[in-house]
């Protein structure tokens, strides 16, 4: 029998020969080659996945925190407004608890309220009890009224920690009497503050139980006040429990899922929130995810897999090919056209962009679809380096080392010129016994647009464009840095927008947001490409401007700023504003100072800027810091409760002159307030009236300064008697109380005032805010014979209609307009506007700000009836309080 015989019917097969095993070799080289690559780009992509899932969760997770621990300093700020009633007054009865809870109206911030209750300290004689005597509202609360806190031990250790500490008191968690009455389920708590008896604060855990009144209390259904502060997304991706540690054994509070944890991933984020003597565990992890059965790092694992078996194949194909046709080559050239034909049309099915190019010129001999389509039809016709835009990777791949470009992040060009971010893998291999490269990417533009936009929101305002706090921090310890000697200076301006709330309290904070992204446009253009705007917060800007020759050119460019900003007037509605700013600069000329001191500084000198009368640029100096002594609102507010009992509040009188100036006539005076320091300094009330309106003190400040102006008519000008006119200011809370008017007819009588001699002042917000009820107030004082003003009239709506619907005598012309009308057309124009209006509507008006001689000629020339300014005469302590 031949050979032939015994072989394959078609012709004999020689004996295996060593390139058969060396296919193999090379054939598992290239696939393990395949596969390494493959799990790279896979653990590659699984580990962005991961960061950015760890981003988003850390994000959501700190937000509901905040938001958690903002929900409590909030029913905290509603206990202050409750205790400043009962500080404000010895004898709070029912109905005035009950009308200070219907004009609060909690309820629309705290839905979850379940009562604001107060409870009397009464002794007996087995002790002391305190009983709860008031509760809003009532309905649902009946079985709280008369209950005594004793009876439930959490509710009472909660009060008596409050008495001792004179601070807001998160009781443990106990089950409400509210809730069992309803047949609710579920567990509850109260926040507390203390109530003392009048006088000065008391400072010893002693005098505070000695002068205990009462206490007053917000209590909540806990799972519902949880919840209500929780982002919304935060049901779809993490499951949060919450847990009251603060004794030996941890009281659940809050889950928000049931089951047990799912942890696959490891993410958890844990934080003790301590508040009001208690400390919470918060506690989120993830919750669990329905993945497809191909994710995009399931589809790159599967590609690479597919095509490090394909390019497998091809390679035992190319090694094995010599020894097939010496053995059969009509039936190896069959079979490698169809394993060919084959690969190509599995690889065309490849996501991944699939290249092969020659290792010495790197002509590209093949690409699969994927390829062919991003890179364009004519992509063989291009040599691989000239696929890339990074220079120096394109004369890499020219040189015969090309390890460097193994796994490398680049941007690919298309036929067309297009470019495009893809991960891409390049590796050298044998075929055939030649040098290849073999080049798998994918597109990864996507995801580099995510990474570019998750880093433009880390570092800019998402209202204003601008750059953030953060951002402008970090450039500011840059420039820091940079100072040195010899070098150009650097200046900071720190920008506070003048009556920014006037606006959001009238148009609401949509025009507000309106305001402040067209502001950051007008700045901007007074900027060069160097200096840097950014939005610190609210309505407060920072500009960092390098390269500074002299504090001259530094005060020039914060005088430009300034400039755009007064000429700015903003629209809304069919309401105008003149918008102006108060600009505090610091120079950056000495190394060594740290960032917080830094804007400290520059706060400063932004607030004497406010101090001097808005508007202006005020650069820091070092007396700044013994001149600006100023407080925050809340130690301003527990000052502002003791003033009256202190004598801390001071009335001032300026004068108002009739026009044309002449010696002798009538005199007309404005009362002012002031609050005197410990070392006998006055404080302007700019300072702290802010946090008297915040915290429901102005009341309490407005009543004083009526009485007290009544009760010292006669003493309060060397002219004694012969006093022609009084003003008053009112503030917006007080016009709003209906009792109020009846009150101030009551003093009239009581300390026999002319009412003809008192006019009531009240700005032009305060009118339009409640146009009617401020019209009952007005038609009440000047039905007994008192006059009545509208004070800075133009600074907020500039609209003449409503006139005609306010009873007033007295019309006062905003003092930005009459300080700028010599210099501004604009402001000239209103004031002749405004006067020509009053004098139509039978109304006497009154010009404020005068700063000089030229001024007061020109508002004489326009009929303005009487002006009051610094430059007329400047406030004096009222003759009473001289002794």
């Amino acid at each position: 029998m031949t050979a032939h015989g015994r072989g394959d019917p078609d012709g004999a097969l020689p004996r295996p020969s060593p390139w058969r095993l060396a296919a193999w070799l090379w054939s598992l080289l290239a696939l393990l080659s395949g596969l390494a690559l493959t799990m790279v780009m896979h653990h590659q992509q699984q580990q962005r996945l991961q960061v950015e899932r760890t981003l988003i969760r850390d994000e959501l997770a700190n937000k509901t925190y905040a938001s958690l621990q903002g929900r409590l300093y909030a029913a905290e700020s509603l206990l202050r407004a409750a205790q400043s009633l009962f500080l404000s007054s010895e004898e709070v009865d029912a109905g005035e608890y009950a009308g200070f809870y219907a004009n609060m109206r909690p309820r629309e911030q705290f839905p979850n309220l379940l009562a604001l209750a107060y409870a009397q300290r009464e002794r007996r004689p087995d002790g002391e009890h305190y009983v709860t005597r008031w509760v809003q509202p009532a309905s649902g609360n009946e079985r709280v009224v008369g209950l005594d806190v004793g009876t439930q031990p959490h509710n009472l250790a909660g009060l008596l920690a409050s008495r001792d500490s004179d601070r807001a008191t998160l009781s443990a968690p106990f089950h409400p009497v509210q809730l069992a009455a309803s047949g609710m389920a579920g567990i509850g708590a109260t926040l507390r503050l203390p109530i003392y008896s009048s006088g000065p604060p008391p400072q010893t855990a002693e005098e505070r139980r000695s002068r205990m009144r009462g206490s007053i209390a917000a209590s909540f259904r806990l799972h519902d006040l949880i919840a209500s502060a929780l982002p919304e997304r935060l049901a779809h991706n993490l499951r949060l429990q919450i847990s009251d540690v603060t004794g030996p054994q941890a009281l659940p509070l809050y889950d928000s899922g049931t089951g047990p944890w799912w942890s696959r991933d490891g993410y958890r984020y844990e934080r003790k929130l301590a508040y009001g003597g208690r400390v919470w565990s918060v506690e989120l992890r993830p919750l669990p995810h329905r993945v497809g059965v191909i994710g995009g790092g399931r589809a790159i694992l599967l590609a690479g897999v597919l095509a490090s078996v394909l390019l497998a194949l091809l390679v035992y194909s190319v090694a094995s090919a010599r020894q097939r046709a010496l053995a059969q080559g009509w039936r190896m050239s069959r079979r490698y056209r169809e394993s060919e034909e084959r690969f190509r049309a599995l690889n065309d099915l490849l996501p991944a962009l699939v290249l092969l190019a020659e290792a010495g010129d790197g002509a590209i001999t093949y690409a699969n679809q994927a390829s062919r389509d991003r890179l364009g039809q004519h992509v063989t016709e291009r040599k691989l380096p000239e696929l890339f835009e990074d220079r120096d990777l394109r004369t890499q791949l020219q040189q015969d080392d090309t390890r460097g470009c193994g796994r490398v992040d680049a941007i690919l060009r298309s036929d067309a010129g297009d470019g495009f971010w893809a991960s891409v893998a390049i590796s050298r291999v044998m075929l055939s016994g030649r040098s290849k490269l073999l080049m798998v990417a994918s597109d990864i533009s996507e995801q580099r647009q995510l990474t570019e936009l998750l880093s433009h929101q880390a570092s800019h305002d998402a209202l204003t464009e601008l750059y953030n706090r953060r951002e402008f921090e970090r450039r500011l310890h840059r420039a820091l840095d940079a100072t040195v000697a010899g070098t150009p200076l650097a200046v900071l301006l720190y920008i506070d927008l003048d009556q920014f709330k006037l606006i959001n309290d009238t148009s609401g904070h949509l025009a507000g947001d309106q305001l402040l992204a067209q502001l950051a446009i007008v700045m901007r253009k007074q900027l060069g490409g160097t200096d840097m705007l950014a939005r610190l917060g609210g309505d407060e800007f920072g500009v960092l401007v390098t390269g500074v020759a002299d504090r001259a050119e530094a005060e020039r460019i914060a005088e430009r700023v300034r400039r755009c900003i007064d000429g700015y007037v903003f629209i809304w509605e069919q309401r105008s504003y003149m918008i102006s700013a108060s600009i505090g600069g610091v120079m950056i000329d000495r190394p060594g100072i740290l960032v917080k001191d830094l804007l400290a500084q520059a706060d400063t000198a932004c607030y004497m800027a406010k101090e001097l009368g808005r508007n202006r640029v005020h650069f820091y100096s070092e007396r700044d810091d013994q001149t600006s002594r100023r407080h925050s609102e809340m130690e301003w507010a527990n000052r502002l409760r003791w003033a009256v009992d202190e004598h801390r509040l001071v009335l001032t009188y300026q004068e108002i002159w009739p026009l044309p100036l002449a010696a002798g006539g009538d005199t007309d005076i404005e009362m002012l307030l002031r609050f005197r320091e410990e070392s006998g300094q006055l404080v302007v009330p700019g300072v702290f009236m802010p946090a008297a309106e915040r915290y429901g003190l102005m009341p309490v400040v407005d009543r004083w300064v009526i009485e007290t102006t009544l009760a010292n008519f006669d003493r309060l000008h060397p002219s004694g008697g012969m006093l022609r006119m009084v003003a008053i200011n009112l503030s917006g809370a007080s016009v709003e109380d209906e009792r109020l008017a009846g009150r101030i007819i009551d003093l009239l009588r009581r300390y026999r005032v002319e009412p003809s001699r008192v006019c009531f002042e009240i700005t032009e917000t305060v009118a339009v805010r409640n146009l009617s009820q401020v019209a009952r107030f007005m038609e009440q004082l000047r039905a007994v014979g008192c006059r009545i003003a509208l004070d800075d009239f133009g600074a907020g709506m500039s609209s003449f209609t409503y006139l005609k619907n306010l009873p007033l005598d007295i019309l006062k012309i905003d003092g930005s307009f009459v300080r700028d009308m010599l210099t501004d057309p604009v402001s000239h124009l209103m004031v002749r506007a405004v006067t020509d209006i009053g004098h139509r509507l039978g109304l006497e008006v009154v010009a404020e700000w005068v700063a000089d001689a030229e001024t007061v000629q020109a508002l004489a020339a326009l009929g303005v009836n009487w002006v009051q300014g610094f430059s007329l005469h400047r406030p004096e302590l009222a003759l009473f309080q001289r002794d």
